[in-house]
C-alpha cells in the first residue's frame, strides 16, 4: 500500500510516500481503508523530533482519518466491513497511522461518519474535536450560561469549540484574523466575532464582556496569556490548547482574579474521559456538527500540508486525500 513514512526526525522533507505491507487487524482491532487524514500540528513536532514521546522508527504519521471499514479482528464487534467512520486514534493502543492506503487502530478508536459527511470532513474531526471537548467540559468545566472565549478560533480546534460550546448553552465569543474567518465563526454559531488583528479588538471584548469570559481557550498563550489574565472574569478558567514559546508575566495578575490556569494535552485524558468526548462527538455529527476544511492536498503533497498547518492565518482543517 502507498504510506507517508519517517525514518528520520527532521524538517518536512523527512516524509516520504513509499510502498509499504497492508497492516492486519488484531483482537479488538479494526483495519480501514482511508479516504482522508487530517493534519495536526502537533504532528509536525513529532516530525521534528521536538515532542516528549516519540515513535520509534521507521513510522507512518496520522492519528486522524476517515474511509470505509476493511476488516475487523476478533471481537470488535460494534463495526462491520463497509461501514463509513471517522478514526480518532490519539490514544489508540494501536495506530498504524492514517497517512496511508490502509490503517488499523483500535475499534474504540473508530465512530461511524454519517451519510451526510464526506470523508475530508470526518477526517478533520478527530484530534480537534477531542481537544476542543477535553479543554471545554474537561480542563475549563464550562457550564451553561457561562461566556467562554476561543482566542484563535478559526483553526480546526477553535472551529470544533465554537460549535460545542454554543451547543452546551454558553455565550461564544470568537477571535479571527480576517474578515472570511470572522464569517466563518458567526456562520458557524459565535455571537460575537472580533478582529484579533485589529487595534482596540480588546476594548470590544471587554464591552461585550463587561464582567469578563468565565472562560477563555487559549491557542497561542505565549503570545496571549497575559493579555487573556486582563480579560478575565474573577474566579475564571484559562486553557491553554497551544504555545510555541515562553513568556514573562506577573504571577499576581492571575491571583487578582483567583484565575485558574489550567494546561491540557490529550496524551494525558483519562481513558473514560475519552470514551465520554468520543461518543459526545459521533453524537454532534449526528445533529448537524460542521468540520470546516480549509485545504485538501493529495498524499504526496504530505510536506506542504505540514508548512500549511504551522502558517498562521488559516481558517479551517488541512486534510491529505489518500
Amino acid at each position: 500500500m502507498k504510506a507517508v513514512v519517517i525514518r528520520e526526525f527532521g524538517d518536512e522533507n523527512v516524509l516520504e510516500c513509499r510502498e509499504i505491507p497492508v497492516p492486519e487487524p488484531g483482537r479488538g482491532e479494526v483495519r480501514v481503508r482511508v479516504r482522508a487524514a487530517g493534519v495536526n500540528p502537533v504532528e509536525t513536532y513529532i516530525r521534528s523530533g521536538k515532542y516528549g514521546a516519540l515513535p520509534a522508527l521507521p513510522y507512518t504519521p496520522g492519528n486522524d482519518g476517515a474511509g470505509i471499514v476493511d476488516a475487523v479482528g476478533p471481537d470488535a464487534h460494534r463495526l462491520a466491513p463497509g461501514q463509513r467512520v471517522f478514526i480518532a486514534a490519539s490514544l489508540a493502543k494501536r495506530n498504524t497511522g492514517t497517512y496511508a492506503e490502509y490503517a488499523v487502530c483500535d475499534a474504540d478508536a473508530a465512530h461511524p461518519l454519517p451519510d451526510a459527511l464526506g470523508f475530508a470532513e470526518g477526517a478533520g474531526l478527530g484530534t480537534p474535536g477531542l481537544a476542543a471537548g477535553y479543554a471545554l467540559f474537561s480542563r475549563a468545566g464550562l457550564r451553561p450560561g457561562e461566556t467562554v472565549l476561543v482566542h484563535g478560533a478559526t483553526g480546526g480546534v477553535g472551529t470544533l469549540a465554537v460549535q460545542l460550546a454554543r451547543r452546551a448553552g454558553a455565550v461564544v465569543l470568537g477571535t479571527a484574523g480576517s474578515g472570511e474567518g470572522g464569517a466563518l465563526l458567526a456562520a458557524i454559531g459565535a455571537h460575537r466575532v472580533f478582529n484579533h488583528r485589529e487595534e482596540g479588538y480588546l476594548e470590544m471584548i471587554r464591552e461585550a464582556a463587561p464582567g469578563g469570559p468565565d472562560v477563555i481557550i487559549e491557542m497561542l498563550a505565549d503570545v496571549n496569556l497575559a493579555t487573556d489574565l486582563s480579560l478575565l472574569a474573577r474566579h475564571g478558567r484559562i486553557v491553554v490548547v497551544g504555545s510555541r514559546g515562553s513568556l514573562a508575566f506577573s504571577p499576581r495578575d492571575a491571583m487578582v482574579k483567583d484565575a485558574a490556569i489550567h494546561g491540557m494535552l490529550l496524551g494525558n485524558m483519562p481513558r473514560a474521559v475519552y470514551r465520554e468526548m468520543m461518543y459526545r462527538l459521533a453524537a454532534a455529527l449526528e445533529n448537524g456538527l460542521r468540520v470546516i476544511v480549509g485545504r485538501e492536498l493529495p498524499l504526496e503533497d504530505a510536506p506542504e500540508a505540514h508548512r500549511l498547518v504551522m502558517g498562521g492565518g488559516k481558517a479551517g482543517k488541512i486534510v491529505l486525500a489518500v
